[in-house]
């Protein structure tokens, strides 16, 4: 153990979770800091890439640096806590040389005479760190729940096929390994674990495109959400194991700037030439949609839904849209605007403008937007996941984090507040997310690691301190 100087308004701050500030005070004290009831001696943290330190778009070594495991491990070591090692990547850049669709990290950049996030080439090939475990940070970027439990996730044969992971084959202990296997071969005394968003962000974040489905919640043969997320449980925790732990559960991916940053109805100060151009283009499809109605093919609301009008002047136009959802009409495309309740994505930025996003010949595709239909299932499903997670957890007696309350509060007006800074869920200026709308930056990452550390302290009786988001690196401006 060891002392420390630490505001009194910080004491209390490791207890409570519930305010939406954090604001150093001037009035500071002596206090020990303690385990409590835990053993932070051997520190194993699993998890994909929100555990890993990813931001950017990238996975890279001043990323992983700032991970929010490997602060919390800091914070451990005054209370007895040891070695935490991460599996760093060879550069500050990131991306795998001759791996397709592993670039380099995004960073701000003049293009067009405007800021933009531009990625950068990748930095070197696919590398080996095998030599340098084991390693405490088990995050895998890209993991989903049966993904940690997957023997040969780490086997370079498997990259071609969709069976490995290219950040585990990096420091898998054999090709037959589990991530979950070489986590408990240390011989944990102490696990975090936060798992589950990409069993449900990667069709998020490809508008529900269908080439990345949601995980059931209860699959056919065990391969759903609740009976792999309830194996894990089991597998790290098993009964009658002293082993303590954390686990969080996930945030509603419409509370990221990924999918929050482009308004939904996105075209707006149309000038009338504009809407004449647009109008007409889209006269023939209107005139097709009265056609099926008609014939009584589409019912009236049906038509209300799909007919395409836009408006000039200071008004909210929706962006056309193709929207697999919509009933078939034979020989007519299924179009229509968004709404209030649709998510255009921030991948959809480059190509919105009155000419592309809501034009004659180029709506926006499918993986371009998250429809209000898709949505729902995104949140069901997450609601769902949620239940599980807390359920487990409590069934277990393990420390839980509500990640998923403390992303809605960034995502708020007000923010988080630290020392005077505040914080929330606004694309670039905001603080807390990086550039790729759905990782954060270093001091997103702090702000994750504090909330963990305060429900460590309150469920182990453990006095571990917070760190202070200020000091670590936001999004960085040219």
């Amino acid at each position: 153990m060891k002392k420390i100087i630490i505001s009194t308004l910080a004491i209390s701050a490791m207890f409570f979770t519930t305010s939406c500030n954090t604001d150093f005070d001037t009035d500071v004290q002596d206090i020990v800091v303690t385990k409590g009831e835990a053993d932070f001696s051997k520190f194993i943290s699993l998890g994909n890439s929100l555990t890993s330190g990813y931001r950017d778009g990238a996975l890279y070594s001043g990323g992983q640096n700032e991970s929010f495991p490997s602060m919390m491990a800091m914070q451990m070591k005054l209370a007895g806590g040891g070695e935490f090692k991460q599996p760093l990547m060879p550069n500050n850049v990131g991306g795998f040389i001759g791996l397709p669709g592993f670039p380099g990290k995004l960073e701000l950049k003049m293009v067009n005479g405007a800021l933009s996030p531009v990625a950068n080439p990748s930095a070197a090939a696919l590398d080996n760190v095998i030599a340098g475990r084991p390693y405490q940070n088990m995050g895998v970027p890209g993991a989903k729940v049966s993904h940690l439990l997957a023997p040969g996730y780490g086997n370079p044969a498997g990259l071609s096929l969709g069976l490995a992971n290219p950040y585990f084959v990096r420091f898998a202990s054999s090709t037959t390994a589990s991530v979950v296997g070489d986590a408990l071969a240390q011989n944990p005394t102490f696990v975090s674990l936060w798992i589950g968003n990409n069993d449900v962000l990667g069709y998020a974040t490809t508008g529900g495109d269908g080439t990345n489905p949601i995980t059931p919640v209860d699959g056919a043969a065990g391969i759903g959400f609740t009976s792999t997320y309830t194996a894990l449980i089991g597998t790290v925790f098993p009964t009658g194991t002293t082993r303590k732990g954390i686990v969080a559960n996930i945030p509603n991916v419409t509370n990221v700037p990924f999918f929050t940053r482009v308004p939904a109805m996105p075209l707006t100060n149309l000038s009338a030439a504009q809407v004449t151009q647009l109008n007409s283009g889209y006269a023939a499809y209107n005139a097709g949609l009265a056609q099926a109605k008609a014939l009584g093919a589409i019912n009236d609301a049906e038509y209300q839904k799909r007919l395409i009008k836009f408006t000039a002047g200071a008004v909210a136009n929706g962006a056309v849209i193709a929207d697999k959802d919509l009933v078939t009409v034979p020989g007519l495309p299924k179009y229509r605007q968004t709404t209030s309740k649709d998510f255009i994505l921030l991948t959809a930025s480059a190509v919105l403008t009155p000419q592309a996003g809501g034009g004659t010949s180029v709506p926006l595709e499918d993986k371009l937007v998250l429809t209000e239909m898709e949505a729902a299932k995104v949140i069901t499903a997450t609601n769902s996941y949620n239940t599980t997670i807390k359920s487990l957890a409590d069934s277990k007696g393990l420390a839980f984090v509500d990640m998923n309350a403390k992303m809605a509060e960034l995502n708020s007006k007000s923010g988080i507040s630290w020392d005077g800074v505040r914080y929330t869920a606004t694309f670039v200026t905001g603080g807390a997310f990086s550039l790729d709308g759905v990782h954060l930056t270093g001091r997103g990452y702090a702000i994750v690691a504090n909330e963990f550390i305060k429900a460590i302290n309150m469920k182990y009786k453990s006095t571990l301190p917070q760190v202070d988001p200020n000091k670590y690196s936001g999004v960085t401006f040219p």
